[in-house]
C-alpha cells in the first residue's frame, strides 16, 4: 500500500507524464513536463526508487557541490502536484500529477505499477503520456500532434485515434497498456520532430504538445517564454539551412510534400475548427487556468494493477535523404498509443550519460500505432 503522507486530497486529477529516452526526441516530451511544472511551481512528493529501475551504467548519476558539500543526484523519476486554481473559467480548481523521469532500464512491469499504485491513491480520472518522434516533417511548418489511444471507447470521445501499431516499443507504450489493463483512461500525445535537426532543444515541438493538451484538458496553459523561443528556434534553423544548398533543398521538397498531404485538409471548415480552438485557448473567457502554488503494486507475478473503482540547434553537413512520398497516416507507421519508436541499437537506445539522458529521440521508421 503506497502511502501519501501531506498530499491533501486532489480535485479532478489528471496525470501528465514523459520520459527522456527513446520516446523523446529533441527533448520535446520531459521538456513540456518540465515546463508545466516550473510554471505552476509543482512540489515533489515522492521519487521512486532509482536501485529498483535503473542500470547506472546507462543512467550515471551526477555529483555536484552544495555548500560545499559533495552530494549525489541519482537518477529516477519524480511525482509532483500542481494546482490550477480557475480550470475551467468559473473559478473551479484542478490538479495535475507530474511524472517526470527517465526511461527505466528493468522491470518495466514493476515501475507501470508503481506508477499506476500513485494514480490509485491519488483518484487520478485519467493519464496523459507525451512523446516525440524523428520524422519527415520540415522545420517551416506547424508541429504534427497525433492523439492516440488504446481504448475504442475514448478514442471516439475525445476525437482521438485508436491505436494499432504492432511493433517494438518503450516505456511509453508500455504504461499506456498498463492503464489500459488497469481500467485508467489514458491517452498518448506525439509530436513528430524534424530528424534532419533533432538535437535538444526543441521549443517549437514543445510547444506544439502543450497546445494539444490545453485542447485535450480544456485549461489554458501558461506558456511564458516558450513562444518567443520556438520563433527564434525556427530562425536559427532556417539560417543553418541557407548556408548549405542541399538541405535547403531537402527542405523545399519536404514542405511540397507536406503541404500536398495536407491539401485535402485545407477546407474552410478545418481552417474554421483550428481558429476556433485557438481562440479559446487564448480567451480568458474559455477556461482559462491560472497558476498558483500547488500543494503537493508489487508486479513480481508479471501482473497489472487492477483498479475497479534555448541554444541554437546545430543542423548536420551531410547529404540529405531522398525524401519519401508522403503516406496516409494509417499507413505512414506515426506516432500511435505508446510509442514512436526507431531503430533498436540506435543512439537513442544507448540512454543517457551522467543521468541526463540521450538527446537523439526515435527514428520515424516504425514508429507505434
Amino acid at each position: 500500500m503506497i502511502e501519501l503522507e501531506g498530499v491533501p486530497e486532489l480535485i479532478d486529477p489528471v496525470m501528465v507524464a514523459a520520459f527522456e529516452g527513446w520516446n523523446d526526441a529533441g527533448d520535446a516530451a520531459s521538456a513540456a513536463v518540465a515546463h508545466l511544472d516550473r510554471e505552476w511551481k509543482g512540489e515533489v512528493f515522492a521519487a521512486l526508487d532509482a536501485e529498483d529501475y535503473y542500470d547506472f551504467q546507462v543512467n550515471r548519476p551526477t555529483i555536484f557541490l552544495e555548500n560545499g558539500v559533495r552530494k549525489i543526484t541519482w537518477p529516477t523519476t519524480r511525482l509532483s502536484v500542481v494546482r490550477i486554481s480557475d480550470a475551467d473559467g468559473k473559478g473551479n480548481p484542478r490538479d495535475l500529477v507530474l511524472v517526470r523521469g527517465i526511461e527505466p532500464s528493468m522491470r518495466w512491469r514493476s515501475f507501470c505499477n508503481e506508477l499506476l499504485g500513485f494514480a490509485h491513491e491519488l483518484g487520478v480520472e485519467m493519464v496523459v503520456v507525451l512523446g516525440s518522434l524523428l520524422g519527415d516533417t520540415p522545420h517551416t511548418r506547424p508541429v504534427p500532434v497525433s492523439g492516440v489511444s488504446s481504448d475504442a471507447d475514448l478514442a471516439r470521445r475525445l476525437d482521438l485515434e485508436e491505436s494499432r501499431y504492432e511493433g517494438p516499443t518503450g516505456i511509453v507504450g508500455i504504461l499506456q497498456e498498463a492503464c489500459t489493463h488497469a481500467g485508467v483512461p489514458a491517452v498518448s500525445l506525439w509530436a513528430a520532430v524534424p530528424h534532419y535537426v533533432s538535437q535538444p532543444p526543441n521549443p517549437k515541438a514543445t510547444l506544439a504538445l502543450l497546445n494539444r493538451l490545453e485542447d485535450l484538458l480544456d485549461l489554458r496553459i501558461p506558456l511564458g517564454e516558450l513562444t518567443e523561443d520556438a520563433r527564434a528556434w525556427q530562425l536559427g534553423v532556417d539560417q543553418l539551412a541557407a548556408e548549405d544548398s542541399e538541405v535547403a533543398e531537402y527542405v523545399q521538397s519536404l514542405e511540397e510534400a507536406r503541404d500536398t498531404a495536407e491539401l485535402p485538409e485545407a477546407s474552410g471548415e478545418a481552417i474554421a475548427r483550428e481558429f476556433e480552438r485557438y481562440l479559446r485557448r487564448r480567451d480568458p473567457q474559455a477556461g482559462p487556468g491560472t497558476a498558483t502554488e500547488g500543494g503537493v503494486a508489487d508486479g513480481r507475478d508479471g501482473s497489472y494493477r487492477r483498479d475497479t473503482a534555448g541554444g541554437r540547434p546545430r543542423l548536420p553537413r551531410t547529404t540529405p535523404k531522398e525524401p519519401r512520398e508522403p503516406r496516409p497516416p494509417e499507413e505512414s507507421g506515426g506516432p500511435e498509443a505508446g510509442e514512436g519508436p526507431g531503430k533498436p541499437g540506435d543512439t537513442a537506445d544507448r540512454g543517457r550519460t551522467e543521468g541526463s539522458g540521450d538527446g537523439d529521440g526515435p527514428e520515424d521508421t516504425g514508429s507505434e500505432r
